[in-house]
């Protein structure tokens, strides 16, 4: 069997590069890896590709090389429907994580029957709140199957499937058949391009936004003096130095979607977290004043 052709960017980028980096990425790379990380390390020297595309080719030679075990969402922070849940339990949910699919189970997290998308219950909503007496609702009528993976499936092969099947998430399964996490296209891509933000996210530039009149959205990286700046408080920051740190310690466990955290006169909710870290932070006062840091805060306003 003759040996497989050697990837290399010694050749012109336009006229084969993406297309060998297309067969690296959608095959068995076995021992490349090192010898195309050179490869790219020198295009970026000699300026054939720029930082970004450097960027994002390493994180392709990374996605090839992980498992769904690597980044899934962990079973214990999945936020789920349960299958009996009354309409407006689902809408208090969706509504407060803002996310755009949920795993819906039976008996327990175990029993996966199925994925329903936010935009799916729409016409069920329009009828349900439209109606004088509350009408009754089935979940079920809703739901997609749920796809199941290993937790051995290597990215590469799970993006390649989730382009094909047009699915956006699958179950992760342990070797006895339980369910050890989740995992979704975005979760690959942004090991390939980085964070990727929603409408709901706090722009790059802003560390404190404020949303309401006692509602603020905070970066969890956000340091304890910068937030004591803001909002002329002295919350002491000998043992963490961000709200995200701070939060994590109080609550003495990675924190999930939902939870509450009352620290000073604060009232912090966890809006956006991985199996990771914590990304984002809605902020109140406990008194509901909102009469506090009446300002976005943002990174050149730190440096003030």
């Amino acid at each position: 069997m003759p040996d497989e052709p050697s990837i290399s960017v010694t050749e012109p980028v336009h006229t084969g590069f993406w297309s060998r980096l297309k067969k690296f990425f959608t095959r068995d790379i076995g021992s490349q890896t090192d010898s195309f990380q050179s490869d790219i390390d020198d295009a970026l020297a000699d300026g054939r590709i720029n930082a970004e595309v450097h960027d994002m080719l390493d994180g392709v030679l990374e996605v090839a090389e992980l498992q769904a075990r690597d980044i899934m969402i962990p079973r214990s922070q999945m936020v789920v429907l349960e299958r009996d849940m009354p309409m407006d339990q689902i809408l208090s949910l969706v509504i407060e994580v803002g996310h755009s699919r949920f795993p819906v189970i039976g008996d327990d997290k175990d029993e996966v029957v199925g994925i329903m998308l936010a935009k799916d219950m729409l016409k069920f909503v329009s009828e349900y709140l439209g109606k004088s007496e509350r009408m009754s609702f089935d979940i079920r009528e809703c739901l997609r199957p749920p796809v199941f993976i290993p937790e051995s499936k290597r990215l590469n092969s799970l993006l390649t499937e989730f382009r094909s099947s047009r699915n956006h998430m699958a179950i992760v399964v342990d070797e006895y058949g339980g369910v050890a996490g989740l995992i979704t296209i975005e979760d690959v891509l942004e090991r390939i391009v980085g964070d990727i933000d929603d409408e709901h996210d706090v722009p790059d530039d802003i560390e404190i936004l404020k949303e309401g009149e006692n509602l603020y959205a905070v970066r969890a990286l956000t340091r304890i003096e910068d937030f004591n700046q803001h909002f002329e408080v002295e919350l002491e920051d000998k043992d963490y130095d961000t709200i995200g740190g701070l939060v994590l310690s109080e609550l003495g466990r990675m924190p999930v979607v939902g939870d509450e955290l009352e620290f000073e006169d604060f009232i912090f909710h966890v809006y956006k977290v991985d199996n990771r870290r914590i990304h984002t932070l809605k902020v109140s006062h406990v008194d509901g004043s909102g009469k506090l840091g009446e300002k976005t805060i943002t990174h050149e306003t730190l440096k003030l």
